[in-house]
């Protein structure tokens, strides 16, 4: 069983091809979590998501409005483009206006703790979504795609893009990560680091640059302009002579900002990985330039959060499939996983062909 200790990963290397040991297939229900359930339709949802750095973020705005309204609530769903505290104030907000389920799409998970202790004192269930909500007691359930497979599932691809191009290593490569203030940005990255460190080890990996540790490949903000700068930076400083064959990128915007950047250099397109199935990703694949991306289809994971909500709405108690990884720092939160997909040139038209925008880039 992974374990997600108070530093949130504490984890030994796994093989990408198993599924975690907290039983996917093997579901359970949640303990009983002290959180209010039962209520009747027409109530108010509440929805904090974080800035719009993706679009995936602005598809779920979306996705949440119509579905919630379709299932008979009164959504309130707000962005926080304004940083941290505006994301405070609008969960604050929710609360005063009388919410009776709080989903959190955190740009801190661990900034939030005055207001859901103020969603508990209203008896209001709060539900972490995609990123978790860290240092608190005040989380009621977590729900989203299974991020250290998205890690595992980034680190082999790596690998198995630089061996079609390159048969035999050793290998080149730099690594990245995402922001610092996303619970999510470690997890992924220590999934890529449970394949890729045994072949640094080995010596058939070599990070030029030296920069190993996530505080030094983290993107504050998941910004890409960030990303570019420091790849400039890793150009012009490790590859003056050396040849760069692989780039683990934990996003597609990333991704995209790495490659203009080797661009620029007029160097060769190194692997580079990606996550979202972002749209100009998606093309940039087809092209042959970005090597991979993961599919974590939105629709089903916004579907999925307000599964729940009908069921809190009915009294049940929600079905969790991982009881045990997400230990927030104060407690395990209870969790609904779903497992993302690795897309490639190969399998993409397989992997959108239930996508109404992807599947027409894959012709």
């Amino acid at each position: 069983m992974r374990k997600f200790a108070k530093s949130f990963v504490a984890i030994a290397a796994i093989s990408t091809l198993a599924l975690s040991a907290c039983g996917r297939e093997d579901t359970s229900t949640a303990p009983e979590t002290g959180a209010a359930a039962g209520f009747e339709q027409g109530v108010s949802i509440g929805v904090a998501l974080p800035q719009k750095t993706s679009e995936n973020w602005v598809l779920a705005e979306k996705l949440f409005n119509d579905g919630l309204t379709e299932a008979g609530y009164k959504p309130d769903v707000q962005f926080a483009n304004g940083g941290v505290s505006e994301q405070q104030n609008q969960i604050s907000s929710m609360i005063t206006n009388g919410v009776k389920v709080l989903i959190v799409g955190a740009i801190d998970g661990a900034q939030l703790g005055t207001q859901l202790q103020q969603a508990k004192d209203a008896g209001i269930t709060v539900i972490a979504y995609d990123r978790l909500l860290t240092n608190t007691e005040n989380v009621d359930y977590y729900v989203a795609y299974d991020n250290f497979q998205v890690g595992e599932l980034q680190g082999q691809a790596l690998l198995d893009g630089m061996a079609a191009k390159k048969p035999e290593g050793p290998y080149n490569i730099e690594l990245f990560a995402g922001s610092p203030d996303d619970a999510n940005a470690k997890v992924f990255f220590d999934g890529a680091m449970s394949i890729l460190q045994p072949e640094i080890e080995s010596g058939n990996l070599k990070v030029v640059s030296g920069q190993t540790d996530f505080n030094k490949a983290v993107t504050q903000g998941w910004k890409a302009e960030n990303a570019q700068r420091r790849m400039d930076t890793l150009l012009t400083g490790s590859y003056t002579s050396e040849e760069l064959d692989g780039v683990l990128s934990p996003n597609d915007t990333l991704a995209r900002a790495i490659l203009t950047s080797v661009k620029a250099a007029g160097k060769d397109l190194p692997v580079v990985t990606g996550q979202d199935s972002e749209v100009e990703s998606v093309k940039s694949i087809m092209a042959g330039e970005q090597y991979s991306t993961i599919n974590k289809d939105t629709r089903n994971l916004v579907a999925h959060a307000i599964t729940m909500v009908e069921g809190l709405a009915a009294g049940e108690e929600l079905e969790v499939n991982d009881e045990e990884s997400y230990d927030n720092g104060v407690k395990v939160v209870p969790a609904y996983l779903l497992e993302p997909q690795i897309v490639t040139k190969e399998n993409a038209a397989d992997a959108y062909a239930d996508d109404p925008t992807l599947s027409v880039l894959t012709k």
